[in-house]
């Protein structure tokens, strides 16, 4: 265990000889008491040997010399030795008689107890080091304890077989705390840097409240409120709920302003699963006045009401620099669950596919995914419904799809939202003469990725104690639009022909927050609209 929390076993204490008195001592009291009707004689006898025997005994334990502190410290490791000998030979019965919890001024004692179930149900030995390893780890999890010990201790005499497990904690002296970082956000569709304030264990449920602001690229501006439970009685799964406040830029790509008020409370979550229902209401504006027929369809207000189920699996061995192992993610998302007839129905589904192997050289290692994604609108009439704008899939920019997970979206080369489906904007009157207005990217209800990357070590001995390291990459990507009758003239093959793809060679400089590459892009294939160039640009990625 760490400095920060401990599992240990209490000494077996030792019999007090003192409080023993010698057995013929007894048999002395014994035969005097008998003798004593018989002859009076006999029984003074009997009484003058057994006070010169007790006078013996008192001398010898006066003259013992009193055990040194080496010769405890032997006797206790000879018989810790004995035990380990014992346990790793033979499984040793031992169950939980009394659980004790110290320290716990603020902390609730169900919210400690319920991580110590492992404990409670051991019926050996050795069940009750590992569960108390577990538990232990369990409890520094919560965020609210500065250390943890937790230590065994026999049980009482009476009861063989028996421990008593003593459980201090020591909470947080400092319960607000802050913290920053590039991650990944869900609302945003994009990576974002966060700073937040955090504050923990306010009502001794382990809670954990924090007041954060996000900001990203293209205006990203997010800040949020929230609440974390880490354990609520009679729920099996941790409680979170936050409001937040998103607002994002999309004028130079797709010609709109999106704002998102909204409200998300966590349902089900545990390390694979995560189930969330979200509640926000939305608005699309256009400042510029030239979005394209389909993005001014979608301006005003929308009410979103969905529920949404992610399960992740990550086997990897890093997340900034796999080298072996696998990843997968998949979520279904379904909107429109509130009775208005201002409510996005859609049904989305992504899925993300990870592999690195090792190749045994210079700490080579290629990795390869894959990611895909569909949207379509659900209800009466959905054949002929548009999905919802910003629940499309839109395909570009240059995060790095080794450490991303969570659905497709990066095409190297290529810009954000610099491919896909794209509509002319309408012409200004006072700019009549200018033949090209532009275009806006209108995104698609279907689109997948695919890209491998091959990692490999620096001859620089400085570079690689640092991480830094080179790779070399290609990627493809494609995207189209199904809804409005449009699925009637898909087809694979085109899709597949029509696939944009790049190459390209770079360095990354891994960092503990982030990932910064240093890329040269060649674009081998684009369409005439897409926003893709050739050349050199560094670029951030958060891990996923």
């Amino acid at each position: 265990m760490g400095s920060s929390g401990s599992v240990s076993q209490a000494p077996v204490p030792e019999n007090d000889l003192k409080n023993q008195e010698p057995s013929n001592v007894e048999g002395a009291e014994d035969q005097d008491t008998s003798a004593e009707d018989d002859d009076e004689v006999e029984s003074v006898e009997d009484e003058e040997e057994e006070e010169e025997v007790e006078e013996e005994y008192v001398l010898e334990l006066k003259q013992r010399k009193p055990q040194t502190e080496e010769s405890r410290l032997r006797e206790q490791k000879f018989k810790l030795e004995n035990l380990f000998r014992r346990m790793s030979s033979e499984r040793v019965p031992l169950r939980v008689h009394d659980l004790l919890i110290k320290g716990n001024l603020k902390t609730k004692d169900f919210l400690i107890e319920a991580e110590l179930e492992g404990i409670k149900n051991a019926t050996t030995m050795q069940e009750l080091l590992q569960a108390a390893g577990i538990a232990n780890s369990k409890l520094q999890k919560l965020e609210v304890f500065d250390s943890v010990n937790i230590t065994l201790d026999s049980g009482p005499p009476e009861l063989p077989d028996t421990a008593n497990i003593i459980v201090e904690v020591v909470e947080s002296k400092s319960p607000l705390t802050g913290e920053i970082g590039m991650f990944r956000k869900t609302t945003a569709r994009s990576w974002v840097s966060e700073g937040a304030l955090k504050y923990k264990n306010w009502l001794g449920y382990g809670d954990l409240w924090d007041g954060s602001l996000a900001v990203g690229p293209h205006q990203t501006l997010e800040a949020s409120l929230g609440v974390f439970f880490p354990r609520v009685k009679g729920l099996v799964t941790p409680v979170m709920a936050r409001a937040n406040l998103l607002s994002q830029d999309w004028l130079e790509f797709s010609s709109y302003k999106e704002r998102l008020l909204g409200l998300s409370l966590g349902l089900f979550s545990t390390e694979h699963h995560d189930l969330v229902y979200t509640l926000g209401w939305r608005t699309l504006i256009d400042p510029s006045q030239m979005a394209s027929m389909s993005i001014r369809r979608q301006l005003g207000h929308g009410l979103l009401s969905s529920l949404k189920y992610t399960y992740k699996l990550d086997r990897r061995d890093s997340s900034l620099r796999p080298t072996r192992g696998y990843a997968f993610l998949s979520s279904s998302q379904v909107g429109g669950l509130a009775p208005d007839h201002r409510s996005l129905q859609f049904l989305r589904q992504e899925f993300d596919l990870r592999y690195a192997v090792p190749l045994g050289f210079y700490h080579t290692a290629l990795n390869v995914g894959i990611s895909g994604g569909a949207v379509l609108p659900w209800g009466c009439g959905f054949s002929n419904k548009r999905s919802p704008l910003p629940e499309r899939f839109f395909l570009g920019g240059d995060f790095s799809p080794v450490c991303n997970l969570g659905g497709p979206t990066t095409v190297w080369g290529f810009k954000t939202r610099g491919l896909g489906p794209s509509e002319p904007r309408r012409k200004m009157r006072d700019n009549s003469n200018d033949d090209n207005s532009g275009t806006d990217f209108v995104g698609g209800d279907l689109a997948v990725t695919a890209f491998a990357d091959l990692s490999f070590d620096l001859p620089v001995k400085w570079l690689r104690e640092n991480g830094v390291h080179g790779h070399v990459f290609a990627g493809a990507g494609n995207i189209a639009k199904l809804t409005e009758d449009e699925f009637k003239n898909f087809s694979f093959k085109s899709f597949l022909e029509s696939f944009r793809t790049s190459v390209g060679v770079g360095i990354v400089f891994p960092a503990k927050l982030f990932r910064l590459e240093g890329n040269y892009y060649y674009i081998l294939k684009q369409h005439g609209h897409d926003h893709g160039k050739s050349g050199f640009r560094f670029s951030f990625s958060p891990p996923s």
